[in-house]
C-alpha cells in the first residue's frame, strides 16, 4: 500500500532543481570525489547523525577514532562511532530493497549498545518530547507487515527515487520499527536508497544540514504525524538534499588542478587512450591544457606514451589503475 503524501508544486520544483544539480555534478566530474573529501564527508555524516541522537564526540575525536588513535570520552559514544564507521565503510554493500539487509545494518549500528540489535521491536513505544507524548508508534504486532509494505513501495517503479527515499525516511520515523536507532536508520537508509541511483550520495553529508536544522526536522515530523501524510517532510528533505548538492558544487566551483583531473581519469579505468579520449571526459578543456596534463602524467610515471604525433596513445602505468593517494600528492 502506498504511504500517504501529495506531489505538491514545491516537490516538483525541488526534484527538478536537484536533477539539474546532479547533472552539473556529473559534468564537472564531481560524482567521485577525492579520497580526502570522501573521508571528510564520512566524518561529517557520522558526527551529524550521532549528534542528533545525543552523542558528545567532536569531529576531531571521530577523526582520531577512524585513524585508530586513542580517544578519551564516554564508552557508549565511542562505541556508537566505531559501529557507525563500520556501517558507512560498507554502504555500497547494502541492498536498499531488502528488509534483511536493512536489519543487518541496524545490527551493525547498534551492536553492543542494546539487546538483540537487528530485530524489530516486540513492545509498545511512545516518543516523548519533554514530558509530552509526541508520537504513539503502531503496535509491535503491526510492524512486520508495515515494513513489508514499505519495502514493496520502495521497489515500485511508479515514483521517483528522490521522493521514495524521503517517504521511506519519514515512515521509519512513524512506524518506529526498533526500540532504539530509528532516526539513525531512517537517515542511513535514505542515503543507501539514493546512492543506488546516484553514486554521489555516498559522499554527500546531507545529515550535516539536518543537524543544523534539528528543531525544524522534528517539527516537520510532528506536523506530518498530525496531518497523516508525509508531504511536508518530503519538501523539507528535498530542500536539504538540494542545499547539500549546492554546497558540493560551490565547494568545487574552482579551478581543478591537473593532478585532480589525472586522478579522476585514472579512476575511470581506461587502459589505453588518446588525447581526444581525455578531452571527451573534460569537455571544457583546451587541447593545450590536455596536452600539458598528459605530459604531467608521463612525468609522474602515471602514463606511458606510445607512438608520435597524431598516432600518440597513452597507457596507464601498471599499479596506477586506482585513484592517486592525494595525501601523497599534496592535495
Amino acid at each position: 500500500m502506498k504511504p500517504p503524501y501529495q506531489l505538491s508544486h514545491s516537490i516538483l520544483l525541488m526534484t527538478a532543481s536537484i536533477s539539474e544539480k546532479i547533472g552539473a555534478i556529473k559534468s564537472y566530474f564531481l560524482e567521485r570525489p577525492s579520497p580526502l573529501l570522501r573521508k571528510q564527508n564520512k566524518i561529517r555524516t557520522i558526527h551529524s547523525s550521532l549528534k542528533i541522537e545525543g552523542n558528545t564526540l567532536t569531529q576531531e575525536q571521530i577523526t582520531a577514532i577512524i585513524e585508530n588513535k586513542r580517544v578519551i570520552g564516554p564508552q557508549k559514544d565511542i562505541k556508537e562511532v566505531l559501529n557507525a564507521v563500520k556501517v558507512y565503510d560498507q554502504l555500497a554493500l547494502f541492498d536498499p530493497f531488502s528488509s534483511k539487509s536493512f536489519l543487518s545494518a541496524h545490527k551493525l549500528l547498534l551492536d553492543g549498545l542494546i539487546e538483540n540489535p537487528g530485530k524489530f521491536r516486540n513492545q509498545n513505544v511512545n516518543v516523548f518530547q519533554g514530558s509530552r507524548v509526541a508520537h504513539l508508534a503502531p503496535p509491535p504486532g503491526n510492524v512486520p507487515l508495515l515494513m513489508k509494505d514499505l519495502f514493496s513501495y520502495l521497489k515500485s517503479k511508479d515514483e521517483m527515487t528522490l521522493i521514495k527515499s524521503c517517504v521511506f525516511h519519514y515512515e521509519i520515523e512513524f512506524i518506529h520499527p526498533f526500540l532504539v536507532g530509528n532516526g539513525r536508520m531512517g537517515r542511513l537508509w535514505q542515503t543507501v536508497v539514493l546512492m543506488k541511483e546516484y553514486p554521489v550520495f555516498e559522499y554527500l553529508p546531507f545529515e550535516t544540514l539536518i543537524s543544523h536544522t534539528q528543531k525544524e526536522y522534528y517539527k516537520v515530523l510532528a506536523k506530518c504525524d498530525k496531518k497523516g501524510d508525509s508531504t511536508e517532510f518530503i519538501e523539507y528533505m528535498l530542500n536539504i538534499i538540494d542545499s547539500s548538492l549546492r554546497e558540493l558544487l560551490s565547494l568545487n566551483n574552482r579551478l581543478v588542478t591537473d593532478i585532480e583531473r589525472i586522478d579522476y581519469f585514472i579512476s575511470l579505468g581506461k587502459s589505453k587512450f588518446s588525447r581526444k579520449d581525455y578531452m571527451n571526459v573534460f569537455r571544457n578543456l583546451s587541447s593545450a591544457t590536455a596536452s600539458r596534463d598528459l605530459k604531467k602524467g608521463v612525468e609522474l610515471n602515471l602514463f606511458t606514451r606510445i607512438g608520435d604525433k597524431n598516432k600518440t596513445r597513452y597507457k596507464i602505468t601498471s599499479g596506477h589503475n586506482m585513484p592517486l593517494n592525494r595525501n601523497k600528492t599534496g592535495i
